[in-house]
C-alpha cells in the first residue's frame, strides 16, 4: 500500500499540493468534505475549496515554498447552501514528491465523534450497575410475591385479597421493568443479511396504524446495499426512535403539521465506537417537534431519563443498547423546529 492509499483509510480529509498550491491528490473523505469528485478536485487551487481568507491562502503559499513547516487555523468552506467551520493544518514536505500536505477536520464532526464516544462509555458503565441492580432486586421481589400469595391463600375474609392483589401486580409490574432493564445482554445477537429498507417499511407500517396524524416521509438512498445485522434488534432500536418522535410531536400542541422524515444514506470513513470504517449505513429520523429539552440533551440515552410525561426512559436507552451491539451508534441533532436521530452502523461484517 503506497501512501496516497493510506491516505483513503483516514476519516479526515487530506490534500496534496504541488509548488503552485493547488491539489496534486486528494484522499477519499476529501470528496465528502467538499462534495466533489476526487477528479474534480485534482488542480483545483487549494485556497478556493474555501472561503475567502487571506491568512489562510498565505499559509498555503508559505507551506508550498518550505518557509513554514506547520501551520494550523480555523477557516471555513461551503457545504451545500451551509457555510461549515474546520480546521485547517498546512505542513511543508521538504524532499518529498509534493510541496504541502493540507489536513480538514469538521469541527462539528470532530465534536459528534468525541459526544458518542464519551456516551458509548458512560452507558456501558451504566448498564453494568443496572444489571448489577436488576440481579439484587429479582430475589426479593420474588420472596415479596410468594409472601403475598401465602398470605392471600390464608386470608379468612376474601375482601381483603385486594390488598394482597395489588402487592402481587406491583411486583410484577416492578419484575418486567428489571427484566426490561437486563434483557438486551441476555441473547446472542442473531446475525444475518438484511435490507435496512425492509425494516424501514415495517417501521413505517407500525407508527402509522398507531399515529394517524402524523405524516411519515421517506428519503431512501436505492444503492444502498444489504449487510449484517440482528433484524429484529434493528427494528426494534429504529421503532423505539421513530415511536419517540411521534409520541413527542402527537403531545406538542404547538406543532401544526407533524411530519416524520426517514431518510437512508452510505457515509463513508466513519469513526465508530473507536473504530475507523471504510463505510456505514446510516438510517436518520428527523422530526419537526419543539426538540430535546437542553436539560437531558447530555443524557437522553441514559436509563431512567426521559422528557415526556408518562415516559419511561427505557426506550432511546434500548435503542442505543441495540445499536451498540451492532458496532455502531446513535447520534443526535436537535432544536426546536427540527430534530435528528442518526442510526449509524457499520457495513463491514463485524
Amino acid at each position: 500500500m503506497n501512501s496516497v492509499e493510506a491516505f483513503d483509510l483516514l476519516a479526515t480529509t487530506v490534500l496534496l499540493l504541488n509548488q503552485n498550491g493547488e491539489v496534486a491528490q486528494a484522499n477519499a473523505a476529501a470528496e465528502v468534505m467538499f462534495g466533489r469528485s476526487r477528479r474534480s478536485l485534482i488542480g483545483w487551487p487549494a485556497a478556493y475549496l474555501f472561503e475567502r481568507d487571506a491568512a489562510l491562502e498565505q499559509s498555503f503559499r508559505q507551506a508550498c515554498s518550505g518557509a513554514v513547516d506547520d501551520c494550523r487555523q480555523f477557516a471555513h468552506t461551503r457545504r451545500g447552501a451551509d457555510s461549515v467551520e474546520v480546521s485547517v493544518t498546512s505542513i511543508a514536505l521538504l524532499g518529498r514528491p509534493w510541496a504541502a500536505l493540507i489536513e480538514v477536520k469538521d469541527i462539528e464532526q470532530r465534536v459528534l465523534v468525541d459526544r458518542s464516544i464519551r456516551l458509548v462509555d458512560e452507558i456501558e458503565t451504566q448498564h453494568e450497575l443496572l444489571r448489577n441492580l436488576a440481579h439484587e432486586v429479582k430475589n426479593p421481589l420474588g420472596g415479596l410475591r410468594g409472601a403475598a400469595q401465602l398470605l392471600e391463600s390464608e386470608l379468612p375474609d376474601p375482601a381483603l385479597q385486594e390488598y394482597t392483589q395489588v402487592i402481587i401486580s406491583e411486583a410484577d409490574r416492578l419484575q418486567a421493568l428489571v427484566d426490561r432493564l437486563a434483557a438486551p445482554q441476555r441473547m446472542p445477537v442473531q446475525w444475518q443479511s438484511v435490507n435496512i429498507h425492509e425494516v424501514c417499511e415495517r417501521v413505517c407500517a407500525l407508527v402509522r396504524a398507531e399515529f394517524r396524524t402524523v405524516a411519515l416521509q421517506r428519503d431512501y438512498d436505492a444503492s444502498m446495499p444489504e449487510f449484517r445485522a440482528d433484524p429484529a434488534r434493528l427494528m426494534q432500536a429504529l421503532l423505539n426512535v421513530v415511536r419517540n418522535a411521534a409520541q413527542v410531536l402527537t403531545g406538542s400542541a404547538q406543532v401544526a403539521s407533524p411530519h416524520i422524515t426517514i431518510k437512508t444514506r452510505v457515509a463513508r470513513q466513519v469513526l465508530l465506537r473507536h473504530k475507523q470504517h471504510r463505510m456505514a449505513v446510516v438510517v436518520s429520523v428527523l422530526d419537526n417537534g419543539p426538540g430535546v429539552p437542553e436539560t437531558i440533551q447530555d443524557r437522553i440515552f441514559h436509563p431512567l431519563v426521559t422528557g415526556r410525561d408518562g415516559g419511561t426512559g427505557l426506550g432511546l436507552s434500548l435503542a442505543q443498547d441495540f445499536v451498540q451491539q451492532h458496532g455502531g451508534v446513535i447520534e443526535f441533532d436537535s432544536k426546536p423546529g427540527h430534530t435528528e436521530f442518526r442510526l449509524m452502523l457499520p457495513l463491514e461484517s463485524l
